[in-house]
């Protein structure tokens, strides 16, 4: 038999205001990491191959005026 629930559910106040927010952001601060920035290099057009558009995607894009006028 498996448990169902895997994580203990978090401590929240649904009821809280703007301040029981900020002070749950506040405690969870330390715990996020913030990666290195790196920086995007552009890539050649040439490279770019193989990109597929799903064709109901393709319809909905040419649908809309700033896309497909």
């Amino acid at each position: 038999m498996t448990n169902p629930r895997v994580h203990a559910p978090a401590p929240a106040d649904l009821e809280g205001g703007l301040a029981s927010l900020r002070g749950d952001c506040a405690r969870m601060a330390p715990h996020w990491g913030v990666p290195d920035r790196v920086a995007a290099r552009p890539v050649p057009p040439s490279s770019i191959h193989g990109v597929t558009v799903p064709p109901g995607s393709a319809r909905l894009l040419d649908a809309m005026s700033e896309y497909g006028d």
